[in-house]
């Protein structure tokens, strides 16, 4: 892999790998893999996948939360649902190295289909890590930082501007605001980030780096990008800092989305 996540094929390469997980982490993960199974079993679990920081090798214990996806045979059900709940809030419970827990739930088919190619299909190819079942990057192509990429991954940006904005008028406490800002900075952060990637030519996830390489294209954005980023990590409870992101950067930030890259393909 090169400085820009790439292979020496020009495609990008999966971030996250088991070994880099940092040995603090490694029972937070064991203990997933054993309840997840335990929960799940064979009949309904298809795979199981690590994202995020924990992977990726740089997590902060007690700052970092554990993010998860799974992939099942059939479309998630509320019972799925119920029991991804349990199994989020037994972990959270157990491991103070930990700040939260979050499990999707995706079917493998909508995973392995054509609409989801440049979306789900991407993230679980380059940004999950395999932790249990048959590895649905095996049925993916390889992907390259392009146009196609961008659009498809974060082209809905002013989709969902409305409900960002719906959800601040009704935080009415600062740990509301808390994780709404941190989910908003770094979905920002991503899109910043995507918008200029075929530009730059190669992938990141980290997110400071991220602010910094959409400064070099946007320079006269860049502030409210580290802004961004910086609240993607230590979320804030200001709503002015909520303000910013979905009122002003946000906005502009998918307006030029669609001049560059055009609009994601609406879903089913």
């Amino acid at each position: 892999m090169n400085e820009r996540g790439l292979d020496h094929d020009g495609t990008i390469v999966r971030e996250g790998a088991l070994d880099r997980v940092p040995p603090v982490f490694v029972p937070v993960v064991d203990a997933a893999r054993a309840r997840i199974s335990e929960t799940f079993g064979r009949a309904r679990l298809h795979s199981a996948y690590l994202y995020g920081s924990i992977p990726r090798g740089n997590a902060t214990p007690g700052v970092s939360d554990l993010d998860l996806q799974l992939a099942l045979h059939d479309e998630p059900t509320e019972a799925d649902r119920a029991d991804a709940k349990a199994v989020e809030a037994a972990l959270d419970r157990a491991f103070p190295q930990i700040d939260g827990v979050g499990i999707l739930l995706t079917s493998a088919r909508v995973l392995l289909s054509d609409v989801e190619r440049h979306d789900g299909g991407f993230f679980i190819a380059c940004l999950c890590t395999p932790l249990l079942g048959p590895d649905l990057a095996e049925g993916l192509p390889r992907y390259r930082p392009t146009t196609l990429l961008a659009r498809e991954t974060n082209g809905d940006l002013a989709r969902v501007l409305p409900r960002w904005r719906a959800r601040a008028a009704e935080a009415t406490t600062d740990a509301d605001r808390r994780i709404l800002s941190r989910f908003v900075g770094r979905r920002v952060v991503r899109t910043g980030f995507t918008l200029i990637m075929p530009r730059w030519g190669g992938w990141t996830s980290d997110l400071d780096q991220s602010a910094e390489l959409f400064g070099r294209y946007y320079p006269e954005r860049v502030e409210q990008m580290r802004v961004a980023a910086f609240v993607g990590r230590a979320p804030s409870p200001d709503p002015a800092v909520l303000r910013m992101l979905i009122d002003d950067l946000g906005p502009w930030l998918a307006a030029e989305y669609t001049a560059v890259h055009g609009e994601k393909a609406p879903r089913p």
